[in-house]
């Protein structure tokens, strides 16, 4: 392992290539100061809106993914980050008002033990 000698060290591991904890990128913080992330949860951008201060390359990438709706997996799976940090990262985006989300539609009631039955024959068909 090598570094530089500058003010801006980046730690390098000759295999690896650049090493950062997925918790410098969120400051230490392990969730969302804002917002529920459930993994299905839709991420969309907001148009038109100039971000308050620089954006880490993580939250600019994530702005760029969502100019559509992408599930908060997709987004993970994306940047391949834990979920943990992609939700602070989320988080931090939604209170400077740069995405919005869009969570997913709830069951109003459990499903027929008919639909159940009809669902279990489909599948012993395949």
């Amino acid at each position: 392992m090598h570094t530089s000698g500058t003010a801006d060290e980046a730690w390098y591991d000759d295999d690896a290539g650049p090493v950062a904890r997925p918790y410098t990128m969120t400051g230490g913080r392990t969730a969302p100061a804002r917002g529920q992330f459930d993994l299905i949860s839709l991420v969309v951008a907001r148009r038109a809106v100039t971000p308050p201060t620089p954006l880490f390359p993580e939250q600019a990438r994530i702005v760029e993914l969502c100019h559509h709706p992408v599930s908060v997996a997709e987004v993970g799976a994306e940047l391949d980050l834990p979920l943990g940090t992609v939700r602070v990262l989320l988080g931090d985006l939604l209170t400077a008002g740069l995405i919005e989300t869009h969570d997913p539609p709830m069951l109003s009631e459990l499903p027929t033990e008919d639909l159940l039955e009809a669902i279990l024959v489909g599948l012993r068909t395949l």
